[in-house]
């Protein structure tokens, strides 16, 4: 069974999440909270440690994430739209974590780091949003700049074999607005497999009835 390709441009998601970063937090923050926040438990990020997380919106997940990692760690961030990195970089300055915190505004294809780098990398609601060629090219720079062991966390709408209706449907709204609704049920668990990573744990959420899978793997 296929997934639906992404057909937006770039530019046109750029445009798009510029225009909503005043509102995102509000429309997606607590609804998708939830989600992200177990896949952030599982993934056990420790004092000290360099962490990647790419599409940080605005910036919710990554000041737990710098929380977490003390003077000694280093949180980046790599996000597409100029509006989310303004609003998420105001937030980092007034929590005082500038210093653990490095923010980058550009595409996640290629990763413009060195390898072997990080200990963890998370995507909250972001594997989805690109193409379907384009997602094992993704995951391999993300192997790529992970340390031997290295562990990364998705969260992601998630598409099974025999699909319920409500994904048929979103599916098809996808289909036809493609610059709206943007991000489609991606085959998670099996993406990451093939990409070189061992799923350690998984766990099946809803997100408004669809189905959504957080999931914490270890590249082999």
């Amino acid at each position: 069974m296929e997934i639906s390709r992404v057909t937006r441009t770039r530019t046109e998601a750029k445009a798009f999440y510029n225009k909503i970063s005043p509102w995102y937090t509000l429309l997606a923050g607590a609804s998708e909270r939830r989600c992200w926040d177990a896949c952030l438990q599982k993934l056990h990020i420790q004092e000290g440690e360099q962490v990647l997380e790419i599409g940080f919106g605005t910036g919710t997940c990554l000041l737990e994430l710098a929380e977490s990692i003390g003077d000694s760690g280093k949180i980046y961030g790599i996000d597409i739209s100029e509006g989310m990195c303004e609003i998420t970089q105001q937030k980092v300055n007034k929590a005082g974590l500038s210093k653990r915190v490095a923010l980058r505004c550009d595409d996640a294809i290629p990763l413009l780091f060195d390898t072997s780098i990080f200990d963890a990398i998370i995507m909250n609601f972001t594997l989805e949003l690109f193409d379907t060629p384009e997602i094992p090219q993704l995951l391999s720079e993300c192997r790529r700049v992970l340390r031997p062991h290295g562990r990364i966390g998705v969260v992601s709408l998630s598409k099974k074999q025999g699909s319920n209706t409500l994904v048929q449907m979103y599916e098809v709204a996808h289909k036809w607005f493609p610059r709206i609704i943007d991000c489609r049920p991606i085959f998670i668990e099996e993406v990451v497999t093939t990409a070189g990573f061992q799923v350690e744990e998984s766990i099946e959420m809803n997100l408004w009835g669809l189905p959504v899978v957080a999931l914490v793997a270890t590249r082999k």
